[in-house]
């Protein structure tokens, strides 16, 4: 319901002529427009504290990750080649690798946003059993206890997942963690749609893929080399692999759709140079990848080509980028592509209410607040005025974070401005 405000009125003063004269003296009365002034009146019920949502990362650990993110770069050929083997390991000091960025930029993530979600880890392939295409089979970082809502334990978490992440070496000549190995993508989405924590009523979840190659792997792939239905991902023939070495799209995209049946988002990052369309295997890599981003329920959106990126465009039939899954080549454009996710991911704050820029009011005066019919002051304890809107402070904003389903709070703020 909007109340009218009361206004004082006017005393109007007219005179056919329009001049009034007074002994020797004439004054001319220009009209004015009388200042108009609006209303807006925004109103939210907010039934519950929104729960901040689970994110499992499920990372790409193939052997592919040890290659140069430039491979231009003189300081990636030596002696014996274009390095990035286990035989010819690359200097990540003088020439980084898709491993070496991916660290660098998960750790600023995980730095600067460790608390916006619950946020636990897998890496693929597991080769605890001797299997480099094994699927993965166990957390290397679990999420936090299902009533964790805490920032400082959510960070805690965050760490341990940048701590595992930073201990998988680039090259090691230990019996220490490197990326080796296939891609067993699809058989490795059932397992993280399999588990309970992500299965909640209470909050979103998300799973952030990210790889840098193909999916393959798949022991049950329907029709093995040399079917032309098996594109081979292997760099030699797929004739020792008929199976495991064959492009696993199909799988994998209806392994995303069926997280998507529980309601489990899947955001796709394809991190590497591989997904380029002017190869074969770059064009079947995007489709791949499309497939599974629009599964996932987070294909990229859009409204014009700029907010696609350079070499993409806007399907704008269907607002959707042509290039569906998040792309980075590199460790600033994999920062970019967090840095999108997370503003996509992060639970709106419940006590600021926020107004668009042209009704945002000017001072705290023009602003009438209530709470469940309430009329509440400006103060520490109920509300001020800020740039983001109005913030809930104190005893208020506890009010609103601790209501529930069966117990809401109604907000309601009346804003006036001139017009």
């Amino acid at each position: 319901m909007r109340a009218k405000l009361s206004l004082l009125s006017f005393l109007a003063v007219s005179a056919l002529s329009g001049v009034l004269a007074t002994a020797c003296q004439t004054y001319d009365f220009e009209p004015v427009e009388p200042l108009a002034i609006a209303q807006t009146t925004e109103t939210r019920v907010v039934t519950a504290k929104a729960s901040k949502p689970n994110l499992m990362l499920l990372v790409d650990t193939s052997g592919s990750m040890t290659a140069p993110v430039d491979p231009s770069r003189p300081a990636c050929t030596t002696g014996r080649g274009l390095c990035g083997s286990e035989s010819n390991p690359c200097n990540t000091a003088t020439c980084p690798t898709r491993w070496s960025e991916l660290q660098a930029a998960m750790s600023d993530f995980l730095d600067s946003s460790g608390s916006i979600a619950r946020i636990g880890l897998t890496t693929y392939p597991d080769q605890s059993q001797g299997d480099s295409c094994g699927a993965t089979s166990s957390l290397s970082v679990p999420l936090p206890a299902d009533t964790v809502e805490d920032a400082t334990q959510l960070v805690a978490n965050a760490n341990q997942v940048k701590t595992r992440l930073l201990a998988i070496k680039n090259s090691s000549t230990t019996n220490e963690q490197v990326p080796v190995g296939g891609t067993p993508t699809s058989l490795s989405l059932r397992y993280v749609g399999n588990l309970a924590d992500l299965q909640s009523a209470s909050r979103s979840s998300f799973v952030l893929l990210l790889t840098d190659g193909l999916p393959n792997c798949n022991s049950q792939f329907a029709d093995p080399y040399p079917s032309p239905k098996c594109f081979c991902t292997l760099t030699a023939s797929c004739e020792g692999a008929p199976d495991i070495g064959c492009l696993d799209t199909d799988a994998s995209v209806a392994a995303v759709q069926a997280l998507q049946a529980k309601k489990i988002q899947t955001i796709v990052i394809g991190f590497g140079a591989d997904f380029n369309s002017s190869s074969e295997s770059g064009r079947r890599g995007v489709a791949t990848l499309n497939g599974m981003a629009d599964a996932g329920g987070f294909a990229r959106e859009c409204t014009t080509d700029a907010q696609c990126g350079a070499g993409d465009r806007c399907e704008t039939s269907v607002g959707k980028c042509e290039r569906r899954f998040y792309q980075a080549a590199n460790r600033t454009e994999l920062v970019n592509a967090l840095r999108e996710i997370t503003d996509k991911v992060t639970v709106d704050e419940p006590c600021v209410l926020s107004f668009s820029a042209s009704e945002q009011p000017s001072s705290e005066e023009l602003l009438v607040v209530y709470i469940n019919g309430e009329r509440l002051a400006p103060g520490a304890n109920t509300w001020n005025l800020t740039p983001a809107g109005v913030a809930f402070n104190g005893t208020t904003c506890e009010r609103i974070t601790n209501s529930t389903p069966s117990n809401p709070v109604n907000i309601e703020v009346r804003a006036v401005q001139r017009r």
